[in-house]
């Protein structure tokens, strides 16, 4: 009898201990349970400040980008002169004479040359700044803000200045005389065989400096133990930047890519400032941008104009988005992830 009574209460005991652990540890999945409720709170208020943060910027995202983006393509069926309701239908005709115009396709030309150009010219030569600047040498910081410099610099100030020192009467002409290189004197913003790589020293001067604080800030984020590790491994100096330096400096690079190529594709203060809308067409160095303007408000018509600033759009997006699928694809993959979402 007090065996059975013994065993009883020792199981009873034992269940009701199992009851309370059970208890314990479904209590999360009880949706009446303060740690679920704490739970949902705690979600609540991620959403809350999730929304309070991004909400203003995508607003101004959707009234600053997206509405004229539309707006533009609106009008870009009509011939409209800017003013009143337009009412002229023209339907695709802005589009298709858009695409079939010699003049815009010879612009096109000219803004995929100086994207191939500036990832050329630029990418290599930032690279190599960088890894100098890298360096323990003396100066180094002052070097740094004078090769940055040029870049905070605005843009209508770098045209004029280089728009007056490159004339044929101007300082660089003059220097080159009194130095004893006459024989190199040019009309560096005439000249159509001069004039796009008279720009391109010009865009290089103008953003070499981004591009080398990009490829610093990446240089600064290699573990330096990997560099000491392959040292004493008998690597030498060009062995670790090819190996190491150049592969870890991969994503930084392709960023780079993408900014400069999105702003060789829209490029217009520049080649505006010096070379205006008409000589820059004879010179070659006329971009989609300054056919907009050309074509658009300075032609009154700005229908065609918002067409063109359509075209411009979509060829950016396109251009921007094949990048993103083939060049930054290993960069962004699992950069997102599903526990991150949940």
């Amino acid at each position: 009898m007090s065996d059975t009574l013994g065993t009883d209460t020792t199981t009873g005991r034992q269940s009701q201990g199992t009851t309370q652990v059970g208890d314990a540890a479904g209590e999360p999945a009880s949706p009446t349970s303060p740690r679920a409720a704490a739970r949902r709170r705690g979600r609540a208020r991620m959403r809350l400040e999730i929304a309070l943060l991004s909400g203003p910027p995508i607003l101004m995202f959707l009234a600053f980008v997206i509405f004229p983006v539309a707006l533009a393509a609106f009008y870009g069926f009509y011939r409209w002169h800017g003013y009143g309701a337009p009412t002229d239908w023209v339907g695709l005709n802005n589009y298709k004479l858009i695409l079939t115009d010699p003049a815009f396709q010879q612009v096109l030309w000219h803004n995929f040359l100086i994207m191939v150009l500036s990832l050329v010219i630029q990418g290599p030569v930032a690279i190599v700044l960088a890894l100098l600047l890298n360096q323990k040498i003396r100066g180094r910081s002052i070097i740094r803000v004078l090769i940055f410099v040029p870049f905070v610099i605005s843009e209508v100030i770098v045209g004029t200045g280089w728009s007056l020192m490159l004339q044929s009467n101007g300082a660089v002409n003059d220097l080159l005389q009194h130095v004893g290189l006459g024989s190199l004197q040019a009309d560096w913003l005439a000249n159509p065989k001069l004039a796009i790589w008279t720009l391109m020293g010009i865009i290089s001067w103008k953003y070499i400096g981004f591009a080398v604080i990009l490829m610093l800030a990446g240089l600064q984020s290699i573990p330096e133990e990997l560099f000491e590790a392959a040292a004493i491994d008998g690597a030498s100096y060009w062995q670790i930047q090819r190996s190491i330096t150049l592969p870890l400096l991969g994503p930084t690079v392709r960023i780079w890519g993408l900014l400069s190529i999105i702003g060789s594709l829209q490029l217009f203060d520049l080649v505006y400032i010096i070379w205006g809308q008409y000589v820059s067409g004879t010179a070659g160095t006329s971009t989609m941008a300054i056919y907009m303007v050309a074509q658009g408000r300075n032609a009154g018509n700005y229908g065609y104009g918002s067409a063109v600033a359509v075209v411009m759009f979509l060829i950016s997006l396109i251009v921007a988005v094949i990048y993103q699928r083939f060049v930054l694809r290993r960069d962004l993959r699992g950069a997102v992830t599903e526990g991150a979402i949940s």
